[in-house]
């Protein structure tokens, strides 16, 4: 039995892991991971439940232009000291009832207060869509740092396999009294830097790793792979600048989001000034009631029917300025709405300005390093050929290799900001994140 129940217990175990891992996309490309994080994400998902919470209330909003229907169902108990005590009897009376109302007139505060709830069901979509932006952006900066790092692995381990040669010819001159022992420990110094470096590069890319795991909320226990892409190309065409810009505020979540914000405190304030105003409505009951010896009981119901229904007119005479600071209020809101908006586009066109400059600098850089690298890579190529044949020394040979690592450290660091940097751009024109 004790076998049984530890079988199914890991029977599930196995169905629960099976199902989280069936969950994941089969190959993490960039778009995979933003996709995921979108639908996954805790945050994103708590912002969508108070989407839906919103959408509760403006259901709500929309069904208090209907009459509102109460019933009411009361049965009196009487109590009587006989020879025998107290007794409790029966039911001696009964009435049943219902009451309905329907506001007629409220200088528009119900179809105002429907306009609002919608507005805020508006406004909590844009909040879901900026989430959703912010955490693209994230994990775009996260990618791009993992393929950096892969790619820096790559060079790294070329160089390593090229001082591993040097360590061979200079062992064998070595031995042959052509180099001194310490031009040949430098030589292994040299290696022993080129290891250093590569096992560096190659934890950074697990940091890298986890980094992007954690964005995606991933389990820690999940091996989680990236998938390379065919070719990074750095793309030198701009959009100008005043277009992106133009483009940013039409369709920018944020800036949507201040408009409706404004919007809708212009519309609380017109429910603020609604609340002192006379309240008309039509007010209807009706009601019946039965009693012990009185008659039959469904008599007794037909004969008490009773049905008034009236108009009520409620008119707010004093109510200790609560309603006036609302309106007072009110006005306030909007003024800091349209402060918030006003600074909302300052704030975007600032940022899209800096990268607009940002990426500018990051495609001069590019280009730069690319000319350097390339440059040192021959250069490197050259003094290492000579090297072998002993026309120059180990000293201009570690000079030159110093040189070229840097230049492909600089390389790879300008490369992948100006992809990032050209992303961010196109994504504040409208564009998608894409990399190919």
């Amino acid at each position: 039995m004790k076998l049984k129940f530890f079988f199914l217990i890991f029977l599930f175990k196995i169905i629960d892991v099976s199902a989280q891992t069936q969950a994941y996309p089969s190959n993490w490309t960039l778009e995979n991971c933003i996709e995921y994080a979108k639908e996954n994400n805790i945050s994103i998902n708590s912002l969508r439940l108070s989407k839906n919470s919103a959408e509760q209330d403006l259901l709500q909003a929309k069904e208090a232009k209907y009459p509102s229907l109460n019933g009411t169902v009361s049965q009196g108990l009487f109590a009587i000291n006989g020879s025998n005590g107290l007794n409790i009897n029966g039911a001696p009376s009964q009435s049943i009832g219902a009451n309905s109302s329907m506001t007629l007139y409220h200088a528009n505060y119900i179809k105002n207060n429907e306009i609002s709830k919608n507005l805020n069901v508006q406004m909590s979509d844009l909040s879901v869509q900026e989430a959703e932006n912010n955490i693209t952006l994230s994990i775009t900066q996260a990618y791009l740092n993992i393929l950096m790092s892969q790619e820096n692995i790559v060079s790294l381990e070329s160089i390593l396999t090229t001082t591993k040669t040097q360590l061979k010819q200079g062992d064998q001159f070595y031995k042959a009294g052509n180099i001194s022992k310490l031009n040949f420990l430098q030589i292994q110094a040299q290696v022993a830097q080129d290891e250093y470096n590569l096992i560096s590069s190659q934890n950074s890319l697990k940091t890298n790793i986890v980094n992007l795991k954690q964005l995606l909320q991933l389990p820690s226990s999940y091996d989680f792979q990236i998938e390379k892409p065919d070719n990074i190309i750095v793309d030198e065409n701009l959009k100008p600048l005043q277009d992106v810009q133009n483009s940013a505020q039409n369709e920018r979540p944020e800036v949507k989001y201040g408009e409706l914000n404004l919007e809708n405190s212009n519309t609380n304030l017109k429910m603020a000034q609604a609340s002192i105003q006379p309240t008309l409505s039509v007010v209807g009951n009706i009601s019946t009631n039965y009693s012990t010896g009185n008659g039959n009981y469904f008599n007794q119901l037909g004969n008490n029917f009773y049905l008034p229904i009236g108009l009520s007119l409620g008119i707010p005479i004093y109510n200790n300025r609560i309603y006036k600071t609302e309106v007072e209020k009110s006005k306030i809101a909007i003024e800091q709405a349209n402060l918030d908006l006003k600074n909302t586009k300052t704030v975007l066109n600032q940022q899209i300005e800096q990268s607009y400059i940002s990426l500018q600098n990051s495609i001069s850089q590019y280009d730069s390093a690319l000319k350097q690298m390339n440059i040192n890579k021959e250069t490197y190529d050259i003094v290492n050929a000579q090297m072998k044949l002993g026309s120059i020394d180990y000293v201009q040979l570690q000079q030159q290799r110093l040189v070229y690592i840097q230049t492909i450290q600089n390389y790879l660091q300008a490369k992948y900001s100006a992809v990032l940097n050209k992303q961010i751009y196109e994504f504040y024109a409208g564009n998608p994140i894409t990399i190919k």
